[in-house]
């Protein structure tokens, strides 16, 4: 069964939004434990738009489950990660105009700046995952980083299930997490999953973790973090919500 891991980023957003001390991530972080969250994830980025330092600090040093840090491959982001950290990081890209995470890293444009960042990440004792389209020559160029994960890039499959029509995307999802797999690498997923559109990738062979956040969030404001969260956690394990 796949596990869940739950991005608390959207708490901090609310909060950002009034510049004010509430809603906590961190409260929520422990909320979503209680839901049976297998992990928290939360994205560091260079702007601070949401997590804040003080938050990541925190999350690291309270949460029981593991904990997975996405940040960007600058030598800030790189240096704190280090100094925090986390169970995981996950290299992603960054745009500051962009909403939110829109594609996968570019591996191939820039090997070895993924590669040195790969290794200093694990020098600290961290494993890295990298964030990635299922491109099967990104895939090939994350699987010669050393890194221990790849998180598979979800948006193309979500935007075709809004339209009915997903069926294409699924495939190339599963073929990229075979090629994962085969490459020895643990394989996850994440980006636009919701409640109506989780189970197909789910259910792919060897699916080791789903990252999902903003559906999650909308649905804690309705009926609460905990149940929201364990609402998600049926759907993942293939039982109905």
């Amino acid at each position: 069964m796949a596990r869940l891991g739950v991005n608390i980023d959207h708490v901090a957003t609310v909060r950002q939004a009034r510049k004010t001390n509430e809603p906590d991530p961190v409260w929520a972080a422990a909320l979503a434990e209680l839901g049976g969250a297998d992990g928290i994830t939360l994205h560091l980025r260079e702007d601070r738009r949401h997590i804040q330092d003080r938050d990541a600090r925190l999350l690291v040093q309270t949460v029981a489950v593991p904990t997975n840090l996405e940040c960007a491959t600058t030598d800030e982001m790189l240096q704190i990660a280090c100094e925090l950290r986390p169970s995981q990081v996950t290299l992603v890209p960054e745009r500051r105009e962009e909403v939110t995470t829109e594609g996968g890293l570019d591996v191939i444009g820039q090997q070895a700046k993924v590669g040195e960042a790969v290794k200093r990440l694990q020098d600290a004792g961290i494993v890295v995952s990298l964030f990635l389209d299922p491109d099967p020559r990104q895939l090939e160029a994350g699987i010669a980083t050393g890194a221990e994960a790849i998180e598979l890039h979800t948006g193309a499959y979500a935007h075709a299930s809004d339209h009915g029509n997903a069926e294409g995307e699924l495939k190339t999802l599963t073929e990229a997490g075979r090629q994962i797999t085969d490459g020895g690498l643990i394989l996850n997923a994440g980006h636009g999953l919701t409640y109506r559109n989780v189970r197909p990738v789910a259910a792919i062979a060897n699916m080791h973790e789903l990252n999902i956040g903003h559906s999650i969030m909308a649905r804690a404001m309705m009926v609460g973090m905990e149940q929201a969260v364990r609402d998600m956690k049926r759907l993942v394990a293939g039982c109905d919500a």
